[in-house]
């Protein structure tokens, strides 16, 4: 692969002028990016931001003519001089892979699950290079896959995506991209679905490759930390529109538009926390949750032996207390959840809610407890019935309880609705007419219906944009706060667990590594694998980061003789793992993702 450019640095390699994109819905064109211009160099990472529905997926999809056929394009956008807009068939698959290549957010869904790495790959080279032979492409694939750092290349070559971490699998679409030598990658969230120590992996390695190979990046994302820590250049979308465009250190510090600033400010940012660490000693009363030695397991399913998940957990959450769960997938924190909700057994050890044992519990006394929790899910789009107007699934508690009358039932609708600031109105709207907040809060509202002492909030947040994260974020704390339930608060999210928990839990394989006061966990952790995951969050100031980034650097090199894969994270090929053991790890994976992780 070359490693200089193609061209001179100041030769444009994507020129996009007055781009326009729309769609046909409901008997109508509907703009979705409008008059969009700009210019990427060789060696240029250019970020596109902005909150969802801004326009910049469409943008950038619209190069490669990846729209759906209700889509149309005008204006103008040329690759090393050729005209993409409205180019022949043939003109654009020449394109593709030659020269300009996409990362896509899910590597899961991107790579065809019934091929191998190695097939992919070659398939790339080989579609492009017609003249290759399978064992040259063999040999190319290995080197793509020795240069995007993949541990053990010839078992990856060989391996299906379900058989590779997440992190992996992402490497492996980046050496497919990676296959033909692209003058210019667009990165479409490429660490989105990824964790975050994961997340400083990728990011690391395209910073390595950019510079190695001299590609232009154009990287679409909402993470204004991603943006620090890799871009050149940022422009910010608004509406389908650009509303500010400038040098990465122009936009973090010193913002003109106001929606540039909005959207800065509404970042959490890890080491700015205002929330309480109070010990849990200086909270008064008996304890909502008491979790003492607790081994959670998923039961046996056929001839797929029980599974244990969760091992020798112990932890209190006190009424008033936002005590938040932290850690990467597999980690076992929504293990947790859904054992205090009663939807997976206790093992061995104690878990009361309340004073009631939750191990062994009868299904009618378990009832009864429920009664004192309170769920806000994930996603709320698909945690609200589509068919009910929210009114209604706000009400079903309360009509299950079967203690009120339908008059007072509608008196306390209207009070959550209050609640969660939102107006009484709202009750006979349908979620799919509501905003992804606005849904939220209904979800606020519904677990709130029974006057709960604990409530579960597993990934509330994180299928929201960043500005409609922070106003929940507030909205369920000041709340909490009048009311004085307990929260247990799961997350991935360190930014946001600094803004809001009085105390962290840290788990990493099933196990507690880490508790203590917020403070305490986030700026002087113990344990090495906190520290890793706490190094590894970037922050939305391009000048930290970079120092945050090196301190990272410091922080592997001091940890070089460890476990490798204690220092890689994600990075363990599953397959390793033996097959009855691989199913179980599949199993509650599986588990974790379909309860929101």
């Amino acid at each position: 692969m070359s490693t200089t450019s193609r061209k001179d640095d100041t030769t444009p390699i994507l020129e996009v002028q007055d781009l326009s994109v729309e769609f046909w819905v409901g008997g109508d064109w509907v703009p979705a990016a409008k008059d969009i211009n700009y210019v990427v160099r060789p060696g240029e990472v250019l970020a596109i931001v902005g909150e969802s529905g801004s326009g910049k997926s469409v943008s950038s999809m619209t190069l490669l003519d990846l729209l759906p056929k209700n889509g149309r394009t005008s204006g103008s956008a040329k690759l090393n001089g050729t005209e993409l807009i409205g180019a022949p068939q043939s003109t654009l698959r020449r394109a593709r892979g030659n020269d300009i290549a996409v990362i896509f957010q899910e590597p899961m869904t991107a790579l065809n699950p019934v091929l191998t790495i190695g097939f992919q790959i070659s398939e790339a080279l080989r579609i492009h290079n017609p003249t290759m032979t399978p064992n040259d492409a063999r040999e190319r694939a290995l080197e793509l896959l020795r240069l995007v750092e993949m541990p053990n290349p010839a078992k990856a070559f060989d391996s299906y995506p379900h058989q590779l971490s997440g992190g992996q699998r992402q490497r492996a679409m980046i050496a497919q991209s990676l296959s033909c030598d692209p003058d210019l990658l667009i990165a479409d969230e490429p660490t989105t679905a990824l964790d975050v120590t994961i997340q400083a992996e990728i990011l690391e390695l395209m910073r390595s490759l950019h510079e190695r190979l001299n590609s232009a990046i154009v990287i679409i994302t909402h993470d204004m930390g991603v943006v620090a820590d890799i871009a050149d250049n940022v422009i910010v979308m608004k509406g389908g529109e650009i509303v500010e465009r400038g040098t990465v250190r122009e936009i973090f510090k010193n913002p003109q538009h106001a929606y540039t600033k909005t959207l800065l400010d509404a970042v959490p940012h890890l080491g700015t926390g205002e929330a309480s660490g109070l010990d849990a000693r200086e909270f008064t009363g008996e304890p909502a949750l008491v979790v003492q030695n607790a081994d959670i397991e998923y039961p046996k399913q056929g001839r797929v032996p029980a599974f244990k998940a969760v091992e020798d957990a112990t932890f209190e959450i006190y009424p008033g207390e936002i005590v938040s769960v932290v850690g990467e997938s597999g980690s076992g924190k929504t293990t947790v959840a859904r054992a205090v909700v009663g939807l997976l057994p206790v093992a061995a050890g104690s878990m009361k809610l309340n004073g009631v044992e939750l191990n062994g519990v009868s299904r009618q006394d378990l009832a009864k407890v429920r009664r004192d929790i309170g769920i806000v899910f994930q996603d709320p789009g698909s945690s609200l019935n589509p068919r009910w107007p929210v009114g209604q699934s706000i009400a079903e508690p309360l009509i299950l309880e079967k203690k009120l009358t339908k008059a007072e039932i509608e008196a306390r609708v209207g009070e959550l609705l209050d609640q969660v600031e939102l107006p009484r109105s709202f009750r006979n709207r349908y979620p799919n007419e509501l905003s992804g907040g606005q849904r939220q809060r209904i979800g606020i509202a519904r677990a709130l219906a029974l006057e709960p002492k604990l409530l579960v909030a597993d990934e509330p947040t994180s299928a929201l944009d960043v500005s409609v994260q922070k106003r929940v974020l507030e909205l369920l704390v000041e709340i909490q706060q009048r009311l004085q339930f307990a929260v247990l608060f799961v997350t991935h999210d360190l930014a946001v667990v600094d803004q809001l928990a009085n105390r962290v839990i840290v788990m990493n394989h099933g196990k507690i590594v880490e508790q203590g006061p917020t403070d305490q966990i986030l700026r002087a952790p113990q344990d090495p694998y906190t520290q890793r995951l706490v190094a590894a969050v970037p922050v939305p100031d391009p000048d930290e980061q970079a120092i945050r980034r090196e301190e990272r650097a410091a922080l592997k090199r001091g940890t070089a003789g460890a476990v490798t894969d204690e220092v890689l994270g994600d990075d363990i090929v599953v397959s390793d793992v033996p097959t009855e053991q691989q199913e179980n790890v599949l199993r509650a994976e599986a588990e974790e993702r379909e309860s929101g992780q």
